[in-house]
C-alpha cells in the first residue's frame, strides 16, 4: 500500500539545480560566505520583507547564536509546547528555561502567564510561532518593554507568514528560521537569524565563523555554523517554488476543515484574521470522550493504514527525562500545554498531497 507521509521535501528539479552546481564546481568556493550564500541572503530579504538576514547551517545553531549575540544571562521565559531545539538552545548557553503555559486557541505562549514568571534574573522571552501561527506579539512586547527584556522569536515554522501585510519575522529583537527538509521551504538543512541593523548582522556573521574579525584578529567566542554553497544553491533553486507550494497546502487545509467540521470530538485551528499563513502543519486535537477513540488509538489506526501522521509536539519538553524535575529549569503549571500535547495529531500536510489521499485520511478518521 502507498504510504502517505506527514510531509515531503520541496525539491527543485535537477534541471533547475544542475546549473548552480556546475557554477559552484567552476568557482571552487564551497563555503565561507560564497557567492550563492550572499545571493540567497539578498533574495530572502526581498522575498520575506526583512532588512537583514544571516544564514546558518541549521536552525538550532541559529537559536544558540541568537542567545550568544544578545549576551543573555539568567532566566528566559519560554514554552514547553515546542520542539526541544527551543529549550536546548537555552541550556547550551547556560541559561535557565522558565516554562509557562500556552493559549488554548493558538497553542502559543500565553502572555498572561509571563508576568507572574518574571524575577530579577529574567533577561528575555523566547516565544514560538507554533505551526506558523503568529504569537500575540503586541502583548509580549508590552511586557518586554515594561521589564526591559529581550524578545527572541523561534519562528522555525513561520517562513513567509505575515500579519497585516507585515512579516512576523520583523517582531522582537531577533527571529530565527529553520530551513530543515521537513519545513515548507528548505535548504536541506539550514537556518537563519533575522535582525534589524547592519551592526547586528555583522556580529552574527562573526559568531558563525568562530568570532574572527579578520585573518589575524579574533573578538568573539563563536562556532562554525556557516551555510555552505550547495545548501544556498538548493535554497535559491527552491525559492521560486514556494508560493505555489503554499497554495497547494492551503487547498489541503481547506479540504481537511470542510471534512472535519461535523466530526464530533475533533478540534482544529482555523486561519487567523489578517494573517497570511504558510500551512506548514495541520494539527487536530482529539477529545476521546466525544470522539469515541483516544488520540493514540487513532494514531495507530492511521499508521496501520499507511497514513504516517505524527504526534507533534509530544511529549511536552518538560516531560522528557532530560528536563523533568531538572533543577536547572523552572517549570510553572502547564495544564493547557499538557492537554494539547496528549491529544494532538498532525495530519499529512504538503504540496504533493493528492486530494484523493486527503479523502482516504478523512474516511479513516470518520
Amino acid at each position: 500500500m502507498k504510504q502517505i507521509t506527514v510531509t515531503t521535501p520541496l525539491l527543485p528539479s535537477l534541471e533547475k539545480l544542475t546549473p548552480y552546481l556546475e557554477d559552484i564546481w567552476q568557482r571552487k568556493w564551497l563555503t565561507n560566505n560564497g557567492y550563492y550564500h550572499q545571493l540567497l541572503e539578498k533574495e530572502l530579504c526581498d522575498y520575506l520583507g526583512v532588512k537583514h538576514i544571516s544564514l546558518f547551517s541549521n536552525g538550532t545553531l541559529a537559536l544558540v547564536a541568537a542567545m550568544q549575540v544578545l549576551e543573555l544571562k539568567g532566566e528566559v521565559i519560554t514554552t514547553p509546547y515546542s520542539f526541544v531545539a527551543t529549550s536546548h538552545s537555552l541550556m547550551l548557553n547556560n541559561l535557565t528555561p522558565v516554562f509557562v503555559d500556552v493559549e488554548p486557541e493558538t497553542f502559543n505562549l500565553d502572555p498572561t502567564n509571563i508576568v507572574d514568571a518574571i524575577t530579577d534574573k529574567t533577561c528575555a522571552i523566547l516565544p514560538v510561532h507554533v505551526y506558523g501561527n503568529p504569537c500575540d506579539h503586541q502583548a509580549i512586547q508590552t511586557i518586554a518593554d515594561k521589564y526591559d527584556l529581550k524578545v527572541i522569536y523561534d519562528a522555525a515554522h513561520a517562513f513567509g507568514v505575515k500579519k497585516d501585510d507585515c512579516s512576523v519575522l520583523n517582531w522582537g529583537d531577533l527571529s530565527i528560521l529553520s530551513f530543515h527538509a521537513t519545513k515548507a521551504y528548505s535548504t536541506i538543512e539550514g537556518g537563519a537569524i533575522i535582525c534589524h541593523t547592519p551592526e547586528m548582522k555583522q556580529k552574527l556573521d562573526k559568531l558563525k565563523n568562530f568570532g574572527f574579525d579578520s585573518e589575524t584578529e579574533l573578538s568573539l567566542l563563536g562556532s562554525n555554523s556557516k551555510m555552505n554553497e550547495i545548501q544556498a544553491a538548493f535554497g535559491l533553486a527552491s525559492l521560486g517554488l514556494i508560493d505555489d507550494a503554499i497554495k497547494k497546502r492551503q487547498q489541503v487545509a481547506k479540504k481537511y476543515r470542510e471534512a472535519l467540521a461535523d466530526v464530533s470530538g475533533i478540534r482544529f485551528l482555523n486561519d487567523l484574521d489578517g494573517v497570511h499563513h504558510n500551512y506548514s502543519y495541520f494539527p487536530i486535537i482529539i477529545d476521546e470522550q466525544e470522539y469515541g477513540l483516544s488520540r493514540d488509538a487513532l494514531y495507530e489506526k492511521l499508521r496501520e493504514n499507511n497514513v504516517l501522521a505524527r504526534r507533534y509536539f509530544y511529549p511536552l519538553i518538560t516531560e522528557f527525562k532530560l528536563y523533568k524535575n531538572n533543577h536547572k529549569t523552572i517549570q510553572h503549571s502547564s495544564d493547557v500545554a499538557k492537554s494539547i500535547s496528549d491529544n494532538v495529531i498532525c495530519l499529512p500536510m504538503h504540496h504533493e498531497l493528492d486530494l484523493k489521499d486527503v479523502e482516504k485520511i478523512m474516511d479513516l478518521i470518520k
